[in-house]
């Protein structure tokens, strides 16, 4: 029998065209470069970037992120979502791929709404504008606008906090996705009905210390949020999971990144949603 399994499907997913292999070497390769990664986080310092020493493929490096929140798993953090990255065409176009990608979040990775977030625990963190969805029913594959909608049982404007392991945020996409997409944190605001509003394009707004500082459009995210998700749901399948009841998924940013400070007020704002509020010290 072989010792290497091939998924053929494609994109930049985790069922990326590529061999998931069970070989001994590319096994040693995912543990260690999972546990290079898992340890600058919780040492708060930046590390080399894997594709700086190593051939990491995007179907590796998905394998490195799961084993990365394996490592979360087993120090008692719970699955409790998931984060779509390179949501936008620009960030597509400048990353040189034509699809969006994925981090996981867990249940340490949540702030408490307009609680404090200590930015000593993190390396040099940013934040981005987000629309969260909650999901009500489990989905999973390749399903139809109107699927996603009865799926959904809450929507919210959100916040992502990010974290690269890498300096100066420099990284190639296998970097990245082994970094979990740099996920570190998130916040959300209050959940509505998603039937509420239309969420194509709402103006979202993020402030420090009461000073507009990036305004955006919820379009900006696959022209629109409900994309995501089910972007979303085909990622799951390819990974062998569901977007499980309870769940959140971030959506994706609808402006680019902004340095987070200390001893700041930051409020994210959505028209029609509300908003979200952190304090970092």
């Amino acid at each position: 029998m072989s010792n290497t399994e091939t998924t053929p499907t494609s994109g930049t997913g985790p069922g990326a065209t590529g061999s998931r292999t069970t070989d001994p070497l590319a096994t040693d390769l995912v543990a260690t470069l999972a546990a290079t990664l898992d340890e600058a986080t919780l040492g708060r310092h930046t590390t080399d970037r894997p594709t700086d020493t190593t051939d990491l493929d995007v179907p590796t490096a998905y394998r490195v992120q799961r084993a990365v929140i394996e490592r979360r798993v087993a120090r008692g953090e719970s699955l409790i979502g998931v984060k779509m990255g390179f949501t936008s065409r620009a960030k597509m176009s400048q990353m040189g791929v034509d699809d969006v990608i994925w981090g996981l979040l867990t249940d340490t990775m949540l702030i408490e709404e307009g609680g404090l977030l200590d930015r000593s625990g993190l390396i040099h963190p940013r934040i981005e504008p987000e629309i969260a969805f909650l999901i009500g029913s489990p989905l999973s594959g390749t399903i139809t606008p109107a699927e996603a909608v009865r799926a959904i049982a809450g929507v919210a404007v959100a916040y992502e906090v990010l974290d690269s392991r890498y300096a100066d945020f420099d990284f190639t996409l296998p970097d990245v996705i082994a970094d979990n997409a740099s996920a570190s944190g998130f916040g959300v605001g209050t959940w509505h009905h998603p039937d509420a509003l239309d969420l194509g394009n709402l103006g979202m707004l993020v402030e420090i210390d009461g000073r507009p500082v990036a305004t955006g459009s919820s379009a900006a995210i696959l022209g629109n949020p409900l994309r995501s998700l089910i972007a979303a749901a085909r990622l799951a399948a390819e990974a062998g999971l569901e977007l499980r009841p309870g769940w959140v998924v971030l959506a994706g940013a609808a402006t680019a990144a902004l340095p987070l400070p200390k001893g700041a007020h930051v409020r994210v704002s959505a028209a029609g949603l509300g908003r979200a509020e952190v304090t970092t010290r």
